[in-house]
C-alpha cells in the first residue's frame, strides 16, 4: 500500500472503525526506552525504563487485530535498537495489521534485512547543514541509510522538525527528499515541558518573516507537486502559529487524536496522546477494556488540552472531520 494512493477500502475500514465503532485505527506504540542519540529537545532517551517483553507485545497485537486497529505504527525511543523487531512486525502483518515505524536512521543500513514486513518507513532527518548542531552527530549514515532503504524498495517518508536552526535548510530538504525518491513532511517544534528553557531558547524561531516565508515556500512547492504529504491547511496553520499565541493556534481544528490513535508506552502504560503521557492504566491489562475505561478520560483532556501541531494529529483530525483540501491533499495514509 503506497503512501501516494488514497485506499477508499482502508478509509472505509477508518471511518466504521472510528466513528461507528468508537474505536482506534492506529496503535501507536514506544517500542522501547532506548536510543542512540542525545538529541537536546528531546524528552523520550530521557526516560529509560522496563519494557513489554516480546511474548506480551504479541498478545497486544493480536488484542488489537480482534479489536479492528489496522494499523501498528513502532516509534521511540529509536525501535532499530530492539532485537526482536523483524518478529514483532512479522505478527504485526500476519494479523493484518499495516506497518509503520519511525526511526532516526542511523542504524538503518544494519538492520535492513529485519524490515522485510513493513510497510511504511519514516525517518527523521531536520536538516543537513544544522543536523550535526541538532542531533550532535554527522547525517552522512543516515543519508546512507535511506539510500539503501529505497533500493530494497520500501517506501520512505523523511521527517523534518521545523526549529530556528533549519529554515534556511526546508527547500533544500524538499528537493533532496525528491531526488532520493522519498515523500517529506514538516511539523514545528513541540516545547515538551521537561526541555530545559536554555534548549528552548536555542532553538526558537526568531525571525518569524523569515518563518513565514519559508512555510509559504513550501505551500508552493506543494502546489508545483513535491513529494511533501502535508495538506495546504496544515501548512497554513503553521505559517499562523507564530503570529498567535499557541493556546489559541493549536486550538484552530477539533482534536480526535485520543479517538483515532492508542497511545501504548514502552512499559505498556496507555496515555492520551503524545501530548499527555500521563498512565491512564496498562495494556497488560487487556486493549478493548483499557479503550473502553480510558474513554472519558481521554475526551476530558481533548477538551481542555491547549493544541499541538503534530501533523499526525492535526491531519488526522481534519481528515476525520471530512476537511475537503485534507482529503485531496494529505498524502500519508
Amino acid at each position: 500500500m503506497g503512501m501516494k494512493s488514497f485506499s477508499p477500502v482502508m478509509a472505509a475500514r477508518a471511518l466504521w472503525q472510528m466513528r461507528l465503532r468508537k474505536r482506534p485505527f492506529v496503535l501507536s506504540h514506544g517500542i522501547t526506552s532506548s536510543c542512540n542519540l542525545r538529541c537536546s529537545f528531546c524528552s523520550y532517551w530521557r526516560q529509560p525504563g522496563p519494557e513489554m517483553s516480546t511474548p506480551e507485545i504479541l498478545r497486544m497485537l493480536d488484542e488489537a487485530a480482534d479489536y479492528g486497529i489496522g494499523v501498528y505504527n513502532a516509534w521511540t525511543a529509536e525501535p532499530l535498537m530492539r532485537e526482536d523487531l523483524p518478529l514483532i512486525l512479522r505478527h504485526a502483518r500476519s494479523r493484518g495489521l499495516v506497518t509503520s515505524l519511525v526511526t532516526n536512521g542511523l542504524l538503518l543500513e544494519k538492520r535492513l534485512e529485519d524490515l522485510r514486513d513493513l510497510d511504511m518507513l519514516s525517518v527523521s532527518l531536520d536538516g543537513l547543514k544544522s543536523y550535526q548542531e541538532l542531533r550532535g552527530i554527522d547525517p552522512a549514515p543516515v543519508l546512507q541509510g535511506i539510500r539503501e532503504a529505497r533500493n530494497a524498495g520500501h517506501e520512505i517518508l523523511i521527517n523534518c522538525v521545523i526549529s530556528g536552526k533549519n529554515i534556511a535548510e526546508l527547500e533544500d530538504l524538499v528537493h533532496l527528499a525528491e531526488s532520493l525518491g522519498c515523500w517529506i513532511s514538516f511539523e514545528p517544534m513541540h516545547p515538551f515541558p521537561d526541555i530545559s528553557q536554555q534548549v528552548w531558547q536555542s532553538l526558537a524561531v526568531r525571525d518569524i518573516p523569515q518563518f513565514e516565508a519559508a512555510i509559504e515556500r513550501l505551500m508552493d512547492l506543494k502546489r508545483s507537486g513535491s513529494p511533501l504529504i502535508n495538506s495546504l491547511t496544515y501548512l497554513q496553520m503553521i505559517k499562523e502559529s507564530q503570529k498567535q499565541n499557541s493556546k489559541e493556534a493549536g486550538r484552530q481544528f477539533t482534536c480526535h487524536a485520543p479517538e483515532i490513535i492508542m497511545h501504548v508506552a514502552a512499559d505498556g502504560s496507555v496515555g492520551a496522546c503524545r501530548v499527555h503521557q500521563e498512565p491512564l492504566g496498562n495494556v497488560r491489562s487487556g486493549l478493548a477494556k483499557m479503550w473502553e475505561n480510558t474513554r472519558e478520560k481521554r475526551k476530558e483532556l481533548a477538551a481542555e488540552c491547549s493544541g499541538c501541531f503534530f501533523f499526525g494529529y492535526v491531519e488526522n483530525s481534519l481528515l476525520y472531520d471530512f476537511v475537503p483540501e485534507v482529503m485531496r491533499h494529505y498524502q500519508w495514509m
